[in-house]
């Protein structure tokens, strides 16, 4: 490793300013200097990158080029960890992660086996409860419309791969379900009760060191906006029974449970990267950025439980500014 430490980089950052702050304070830390990369498709129109020491502009992650580029940049600036935060690249990067291996750069994703069913609600739900961890009812439309029972209804219709909130509809009876729907979906038993995103950690052994739960106390575009970490230990289990049905959990993820009034905590969402919440388990002191740069450093991670209850969270909106390069007194600095 050079003379400037261990070098992060963080794809489609995007608004994820917090998630670049937790690495950057990761490296003091743990006594060592660490630079911090972000990439995006338009890097200066993203405050994740305007965040970090050093951005530059990739391809879609849906391009064919979109590996190649980040495995030359890598290779060229040595980078030691790259940590994807949506969805929809975290395949492709699974699929590339021992090239990303050769040249010494670890990709924090989960094997692709885990990454599909993540995707798919309709698989996390199915393989959730074959394990023992209580998940909504769920059905196909076609099966849907077959129910009669009145107490089965209402049903929430949701994208089999959505995120961000997008799609989601309640639905009272069989005859309000669409003839057809803009992309595969699913209808699961409607949950009445509080939200709560559950942050875990498993180290590089495979074992769970911990998970963070936070209550939802409001919601902007799918991602929490206000919310309070809250021990339960009800959630504990549930990550561990979650921990153990998965295919080779690895790193940081988050599932979502809503406690229903009537029927307990089901979890009905699993995302196999780092949450959008996730600046509110790191303030409760769950360093998961300073445990995976450890863990790159061939250090303990030093993973604990010791989080605080009760810390809340109340984001606002800041803002980055690009100044003209017109003159030197108001240049900015490259990034």
């Amino acid at each position: 490793m050079t003379a400037w430490g261990p070098r992060v980089l963080i794809t489609s950052a995007g608004r994820r300013a917090g998630l670049v702050e937790a690495f950057r304070a990761a490296g003091p830390a743990l006594g060592v200097p660490a630079t911090i990369y972000a990439a995006d498709m338009n890097s200066m129109l993203s405050a994740g990158c305007a965040a970090a020491d050093y951005s530059f502009d990739v391809p879609p992650c849906t391009d064919p080029d979109y590996i190649d580029t980040l495995l030359e940049f890598c290779a060229a600036e040595d980078i030691m960890l790259l940590v994807p935060t949506i969805d929809t690249e975290l395949a492709v990067l699974a699929d590339a992660t021992p090239r990303f291996a050769e040249i010494g750069c670890r990709v924090h994703v989960a094997p692709r086996a885990l990454i599909d069913i993540a995707r798919d609600k309709q698989r996390t739900c199915a393989l959730l409860a074959e394990h023992g961890v209580p998940t909504p009812r769920s059905y196909t439309p076609e099966i849907a419309r077959t129910l009669q029972d009145l107490g089965a209804w209402p049903l929430f219709a949701k994208p089999v791969a959505g995120s961000a909130s997008r799609g989601l509809m309640k639905i009272e009876t069989p005859r309000e379900i669409p003839a057809r729907f803009n992309e595969p979906t699913i209808l699961q038993e409607y949950l009445d009760g509080p939200e709560y995103t559950v942050n875990v950690f498993v180290d590089k052994y495979g074992s769970l060191r911990t998970a963070v739960p936070h209550l939802r106390l409001s919601v902007r575009a799918g991602e929490v906006e206000k919310g309070r970490t809250v021990r339960d230990p009800r959630f504990t289990q549930i990550a561990r029974n979650l921990v153990d049905a998965l295919p080779g959990p690895i790193g940081v993820m988050c599932f979502q449970i809503i406690d229903d009034k009537n029927s307990g905590p089901k979890v009905f969402e699993i995302n196999a990267r780092f949450g959008g919440g996730f600046p509110l388990a790191d303030r409760a002191g769950a360093t998961f950025a300073r445990w995976l740069l450890a863990e790159c450093l061939g250090r303990d991670s030093g993973a604990h439980d010791n989080w605080i209850d009760g810390v809340e969270m109340l984001r606002y909106d800041a803002a980055f500014f690009n100044m003209p390069q017109t003159s030197a007194a108001c240049a900015s600095p490259a990034k």
